[in-house]
């Protein structure tokens, strides 16, 4: 029998496995929110309580070029293509303060393959020792892609830091496990509709 202690899931924990094992999905995800176990016992939720599938239409009118909803609360980005032939949710960081986070309509206008980055003014008044550049590679913060958005500075990107995921850890933009970016970034468009809530 298994005690109540050891059947607790921790959130990282199962993200991170999952992850390495290169299984995370909706279902999956689905299943360690639920509120009660298999046995009835209560499932750890940190950071995860509003982890689960979404229907698009409460939230786009239509479906033209894909659209993606960021939710900022619950941490979690979901994709609808237009076809409507599959559904993808995955975990993400978002900003660390409320007066990062911005909400609202936007679009990809651009979409880059191995990004370099360079720190708005505003990161480099906070942060005066920052690089003024990075290029591609392990030390950049964008990680290996990035689908820049019709806001000035803001991007959904990758990372390298895995421990940023599922936090608010980011100075305005969202960001996904590098093997979920380039994933996203295989199905997203020019055009795709992002909407930030």
């Amino acid at each position: 029998m298994i005690s109540k202690q050891k059947s607790v899931l921790n959130r990282r924990t199962f993200i991170g496995a999952t992850v390495a094992a290169g299984t995370l999905s909706s279902t999956a995800i689905a299943q360690v929110t639920d509120d009660q176990g298999d046995a009835g016992t209560r499932v750890a939720r940190r950071n995860i309580s509003s982890f689960r599938s979404l229907d698009w239409q409460p939230y786009f009118s239509n479906l033209k070029n894909g659209a993606i909803l960021v939710d900022t609360t619950s941490r979690a980005l979901h994709f609808w293509p237009e076809d409507q032939s599959f559904y993808k949710l995955y975990p993400t960081s978002v900003p660390m303060s409320e007066e990062l986070t911005r909400r609202g309509r936007t679009s990809i206008v651009r979409k880059v393959d191995g990004p370099s980055w360079r720190p708005t003014p505003s990161m480099l008044k906070r942060n005066p020792e920052w690089p003024k550049f990075i290029g591609p590679g392990p030390d950049n913060p964008l990680g290996t892609h990035a689908l820049y958005l019709s806001w000035k500075y803001y991007r959904i990107h990758g990372t390298h830091d895995t421990r940023k995921i599922g936090r608010r850890s980011s100075s305005g933009c969202i960001g996904l496990y590098n093997e979920h970016i380039a994933e996203l970034f295989g199905y997203a468009k020019i055009g795709t509709q992002v909407l930030l809530i």
